[in-house]
């Protein structure tokens, strides 16, 4: 199948996209109102856009209205970026849910916080990896949003951690996004491997 340009509109494109791009990991991105309200919520279109300097940014899809997220971050020019491992998985789908500007999401999520070291906002207690950013600059791309931001601190657990400065996955234990579900990511090879499917 080749689905043109101009037959997008015919597809459902989403989908399509969603389900190819796999697994994309999950910026759990907390961030909190100038009136002091905690926010947080999950976005799987995330990544590293540079390492010099160190910046990460996430996609911020179109919506009725700013999601509180995108509007905490205009107002405040800060966010934390958290890592979440399968014992966070819950917790993460609760806070994705739409919540009204005026409720804390790390209330209904049920989920610990601690304050951040070098922005004022909250960042997950339990998360394995937190990374501290400073915004950088908003690119509106059609109808979404991305958002840039230049990390200023770095959190990493102690057991997550490996003296030659890596993360250690097995420990970690990320979860990943699918199309509409989640991924385990537990099994991790090196290359080249005779052992794969030809």
């Amino acid at each position: 199948m080749f689905i043109s340009e101009e037959e997008f509109e015919s597809h459902s494109m989403s989908k399509l996209i969603k389900g190819a791009i796999v697994p994309r990991p999950i910026a759990w991105v907390s961030t909190v109102s100038q009136d002091g309200i905690r926010n947080l919520a999950p976005f799987s279109f995330f990544t590293v856009a540079s390492m010099n300097p160190i910046t990460l940014c996430f996609s911020v899809g179109s919506v009725d209205r700013d999601k509180d997220t995108l509007k905490n971050i205009k107002e405040t020019k800060q966010f934390i970026i958290n890592v979440v491992s399968e014992s966070l998985a819950n917790q993460m789908h609760e806070s994705s849910k739409r919540y009204d500007p005026d409720v804390d999401e790390f209330e209904m999520a049920g989920t610990d916080f601690e304050d951040g070291d070098f922005v004022s906002v909250p960042r997950v207690k339990q998360s394995p990896v937190h990374m501290e950013c400073k915004l950088d600059q908003v690119i509106e791309i059609g109808e979404g949003n991305l958002v840039l931001g230049r990390l200023v601190g770095y959190h990493i657990k102690d057991d997550v951690y490996i003296e030659t400065d890596k993360v250690d996955p097995h420990k970690m234990k990320p979860v990943g996004r699918m199309a509409g579900d989640y991924s385990y990511i537990r099994n991790f090879f090196s290359l080249p491997n005779n052992d794969l499917p030809k």
